[in-house]
């Protein structure tokens, strides 16, 4: 069985704070290969790491975080909402996936000119639906991409010929031993969101699926070594 990529889920969420440097250093720090992170862009047009269209949820206030500058958003978060470049300074050399939800072709240029400046191209990938990757490969022809695919039926080879994914991301919930099949014999990598369950991740490994992306990064790295002292 080969060895799966760990990516941890906005770090580890259940121990904390999703999406912030904590979270994100804790998933490294406990073994995740790679850690993946949300970005969206303020009204000013800086890339901060945050999932959400607004501060609610995570810190209690219903404010859009277009609507607020990034010295605003640092203001009525205690600073606990980073910026992408410094998401990308606190995670070193290690890998990091960048989900770029709903973000606009203007969006992605800020954003992988960032990554560039900071010096960590090479260790980035970018995930979202298709219309997010195509600016993506506009933007960076070089850019590593893991396409989220989120229906059985298969991405049109007109889709996958212009954004040339790396890697195919499905819901966890999709992913059968047929769907593993045709992945791989069109020549992609196949990674997974988000299983939090045991019984769940064991299936997925044994479907031979090349990285799974969750909340429970213990616990597929505890399946993910049982697996290969089996061997």
């Amino acid at each position: 069985m080969p060895t799966v990529t760990a990516v941890a889920h906005r770090g580890v969420p259940y121990l904390a704070r999703e999406n912030t440097l904590d979270s994100l250093r804790l998933a490294l720090d406990m073994g995740a290969d790679a850690v993946e992170f949300d970005v969206r862009l303020t009204r000013d047009r800086l890339p901060v790491v945050l999932h959400d269209e607004t501060l609610e949820r995570l810190w209690g206030h219903k404010r859009a975080l277009r609507s607020l500058t990034a010295k605003e958003v640092a203001e009525l978060t205690g600073g606990r909402v980073p910026t992408l470049a410094e998401a990308l300074e606190a995670t070193g050399r290690s890998r990091v996936m960048l989900d770029v939800p709903g973000a606009t072709a203007v969006d992605v240029r800020h954003i992988v000119s960032v990554v560039h400046e900071c010096g960590a191209a090479e260790r980035s990938y970018y995930t979202a639906a298709a219309q997010q990757m195509l600016h993506v490969r506009a933007a960076d022809p070089q850019a590593e991409i893991a396409l989220t695919w989120t229906t059985l039926a298969p991405p049109r080879p007109a889709v996958l010929d212009a954004i040339a994914p790396r890697w195919l991301n499905y819901r966890f919930g999709l992913v059968d031993r047929d769907l593993a099949k045709r992945v791989h014999d069109g020549g992609h990598l196949l990674s997974v969101w988000t299983p939090d369950m045991r019984r769940t991740m064991r299936r997925l490994l044994a479907l031979g699926v090349d990285s799974i992306t969750t909340n429970r990064l213990d616990t597929l790295l505890s399946l993910r070594a049982g697996a290969v002292a089996g061997r």
